[in-house]
């Protein structure tokens, strides 16, 4: 008994030996190679591959590696051609005139031309595409096919937006012109232009994409790319550590404290920086209680931003007070704060007509004011930020209710349908500061992004003129007066600004952190080959440790 456990300690400690090793050559550069495969993971599963059908990140996440537009940003946030691979304006800015790139082959093998481009336009402004994104398309006078690798879109009037729009994903005319675009098989089955092919999607597990050998800037070097569909943070943190999974965002609490030893560090590179988005609490401004803007701006005076800065998020974000970064061109420094003032939020409500009963409840007109806040399931932030402004206005005789739901069923069931009265959600922030799909009035139809249901004339006309105008000063005046007018109705309230903070396994290298995040060059990753952990076998989509 003894010899054998002294065997087992041995054979422990060679394995031990051998793991050090091999984590001390990820150390190493190496030089780039095909294969291998990278393994991701999202808390909700996509909704739908066809991109202009789809308003939530986990779709747009899958797709923007299957699909291309016309044009992208680059690293410093430069917009440089896609598929075009140049572009002319005309002298009254009122034209774009788009050179498409030649020779690059849809991932079926037919061609691409500037048919795809003209019937992406087509089925985007076409009344019956439920789509939140045909704002911008909706500026076009007209658009025409000059020849196969020509395309030009003339505006009636300026539209500061115009170029960046053409970063919509290009759709293939010959899988979809003629057809039902709701019901097509590629909302599951893509087929597009970009760097990965779409292979297959286990519904509530994973979605595999493999390499596209055709592709027009060249073969990405990692062979495959699987997101793995992990609800959970805990389990999706666990699969991190244990190799189930190459990289992850981490939550506040595991980039701060729980990742900070030196076995993960020599496994794992992580990064961090101001991500693209903001969290909000919004509401459903149908509601009788939150038709009055005094309960809006009472909810907001009674959350205390800074506790969830602080405690929360752990020091790893910034409040926010309206829908910009504080780093952009657009953001109003002088807006107006909402600091966190439970007395001032009595007030107000005290002028809303809400008056404490003997429960101890606020209610009016024989109501108890009380309410549901919707999470969204696997966002732990999220649900934890919901659990704080639940106690924070409990002090002051609110009653409200947290229901955490799965990621479709929250968009399908209920945000689509406008079936809530409060959600915890988070918008990507663009660099064009151009917010007409989400606060214009005109946006509240089903799929659109103004589901709050926010109106107002005066921040519709300022949205107009700004987009009309390629005077950065006036757009900068129009954006901030917007702000100002948000900040008076708190439609939402804004709550913070988090930073991105990731952990990518060391193995894989080519990682240039830049002002655009880490993924704009994902087609540069690699893995060199003595240090690969999955052989990709003719682009086949099975793994072989």
């Amino acid at each position: 008994m003894l010899k054998k456990i002294a065997l087992l300690l041995l054979i422990i400690l060679l394995l031990a030996c051998r793991k050090e090793g091999d984590s001390t050559k990820y150390e190493e550069k190496g030089k780039p190679a095909y294969g291998d495969t990278l393994i991701t993971s999202s808390i909700g599963e996509a909704s739908n591959l066809i991109p202009i059908l789809a308003s939530d990140s986990a779709s747009h996440d899958i797709a923007g590696y299957i699909y291309n537009g016309l044009v992208k940003y680059d690293k410093d946030l430069h917009i440089v051609g896609d598929l075009s691979e140049s572009w002319d304006f005309s002298p009254d800015k009122l034209s774009i005139t788009f050179h498409l790139r030649k020779n690059i082959r849809w991932h079926d093998g037919k061609p691409f031309t500037a048919r795809d481009v003209l019937y992406t336009y087509k089925v985007i402004v076409d009344p019956k595409t439920p789509t939140p994104y045909s704002g911008d398309f909706l500026m076009v006078k007209k658009a025409e096919m000059l020849d196969d690798y020509t395309f030009r879109v003339t505006y009636g009037e300026p539209f500061a937006p115009a170029l960046l729009s053409w970063a919509v994903s290009i759709l293939p005319h010959h899988l979809l012109e003629g057809h039902d675009i709701t019901a097509s098989p590629l909302s599951r089955h893509p087929i597009g232009t970009g760097p990965y092919r779409f292979r297959e999607w286990i519904g509530g597990d994973r979605l595999v994409l493999e390499a596209n050998g055709d592709y027009f800037e060249g073969r990405p070097y990692m062979g495959r790319h699987v997101t793995r569909v992990i609800p959970d943070p805990a389990t999706m943190f666990l699969e991190l550590k244990n190799n189930g999974i190459d990289m992850a965002s981490l939550t506040p609490l595991q980039y701060v404290k729980q990742t900070d030893y030196p076995k993960f560090n020599r496994q794992f590179n992580k990064f961090k920086y101001l991500s693209f988005s903001y969290v909000y609490l919004g509401y459903n401004l149908k509601h009788p209680f939150f038709r009055d803007k005094r309960v809006r701006q009472a909810i907001t005076y009674a959350i205390d931003k800074q506790e969830i800065v602080d405690g929360i998020l752990l020091g790893q974000g910034v409040a926010a007070e309206g829908p910009y970064k504080p780093d952009m061109w657009a953001f109003n420094p002088k807006i107006e704060k909402h600091p966190f003032d439970p007395g001032k939020a009595r007030t107000l409500l005290g002028q809303a007509g809400f008056m404490k009963g003997p429960d101890g409840r606020l209610w009016k007109d024989g109501k108890a004011f009380e309410f549901t806040i919707l999470c969204n399931q696997g966002n732990e932030v999220r649900i934890r930020c919901a659990e704080l402004i639940q106690q924070r206005l409990a002090s002051l005789g609110i009653t409200v209710k947290i229901r955490v739901i799965e990621w479709a069923s929250f968009v399908n069931q209920y945000i689509d349908r406008r079936n809530y009265e409060a959600v915890i959600l988070g918008w990507t922030i663009s660099q064009d500061p151009d917010i007409f799909d989400i606060w214009h009035s005109s946006k509240q139809n089903p799929k659109e992004l103004n589901f709050m249901g926010f109106e107002n004339r005066e921040v519709d006309d300022l949205l107009v003129r700004a987009r009309r105008t390629f005077d950065q000063e006036e757009r900068r005046r129009c954006y901030w007066k917007i702000q100002d007018i948000l900040s008076e109705e708190q439609p939402y309230t804004f709550l913070f600004i988090p930073y991105a903070t990731l952990a990518v396994h060391k193995r894989i290298k080519g990682i240039e952190p830049a002002a655009a995040g880490i993924g704009y060059n994902f087609r540069e990753w690699f893995v060199p080959e003595g240090q690969q952990r999955y052989r990709t076998r003719n682009n086949n989509a099975h793994l072989h440790p």
